[in-house]
């Protein structure tokens, strides 16, 4: 099995070209060998209400369009329930709704800061009903950015250490930044996984992963941009793991973090 857990669809008033953009990313997962495709679908993507503050009908919208993908597609497409923390009695009748009716995870961008108190009811929830939170991360940021209240590893390691019982993914490892940071800020955090996606392959960055974090805690992910998600997979052979160490960050990791048996119908 591989199993991408950062992956992102589009639906219908997000770009005119959505089912073009969709089929080729399914396309090109069956070429690389996906087997999993855990995705979700941020609001409206900024046409309706701002892409990382989306609003709760965008949010509701967006959802209910990833449990049509995931029915459309039963055993490859998998969701993320995406919620606003800001919004936080709806963020949570939100989650408690869609993992009732089948997803997988929840999903948080940049809507509030990953160690901000308003987190922690959404965190308490993915506890108590079993599932993993992606949290999307800037790789140690050293400003505000306009237009999100984005997180570093850091706050997520902050809120990671008040919630031991939930379990987080740190998103996109290679999407830029220092990513040496990331690692030391949650190397000692257990129930802090890396996912490796993004567009950035630096030098000694998969390596840094596997001594800083190690096998057990990373996970395999694309997000946009697959065919970095491929070459990733090309540079972690080059390295000499053991097939069991390659199949532990390509699927078996994100099968135990992921509830017991979803994948089972796709692999």
């Amino acid at each position: 099995m591989l199993i991408d857990v950062h992956a992102h669809f589009y639906t219908e008033g997000s770009r005119g070209d959505w089912r073009r953009v969709n089929a080729s990313r399914l396309d090109a997962g069956r070429r690389i060998g996906i087997t999993a495709h855990v995705a979700s679908i941020l609001g409206s993507w900024g046409v309706r209400s701002p892409i990382y503050f989306p609003s709760p009908t965008d949010v509701t919208d967006a959802n209910e369009k990833m449990l049509a993908l995931q029915k459309e597609h039963p055993g490859l497409i998998f969701g993320y329930c995406v919620v606003n923390p800001n919004f936080t009695d709806d963020a949570v009748r939100e989650i408690d709704t869609r993992i009732k009716q089948g997803l997988i995870g929840i999903k948080l961008a940049a809507s509030r800061r990953a160690n901000d108190r308003l987190l922690d009811p959404i965190a308490e929830r993915a506890a108590a009903l079993g599932v993993p939170i992606l949290h999307h991360i800037w790789q140690h940021r050293r400003r505000d950015w306009p237009g999100q209240e984005a997180s570093d590893a850091v706050e997520l390691g902050a809120l990671a250490e008040r919630h031991p019982r939930a379990r987080f993914l740190l998103a996109h490892l290679g999407g830029g930044g220092d990513w040496a940071h990331s690692l030391r800020a949650v190397a000692q955090l257990p129930n802090v996984w890396i996912d490796l996606s993004g567009s950035g392959l630096d030098v000694g960055m998969l390596e840094g992963a596997l001594e800083d974090v190690g096998v057990a805690r990373l996970v395999w992910g694309a997000d946009i941009t697959l065919d970095t998600g491929w070459a990733k997979l090309r540079y972690l052979k080059s390295l000499g793991l053991s097939d069991e160490d390659l199949e532990r960050i390509a699927s078996g990791n994100a099968r135990e973090i992921f509830p017991k048996g979803v994948f089972d119908a796709g692999g």
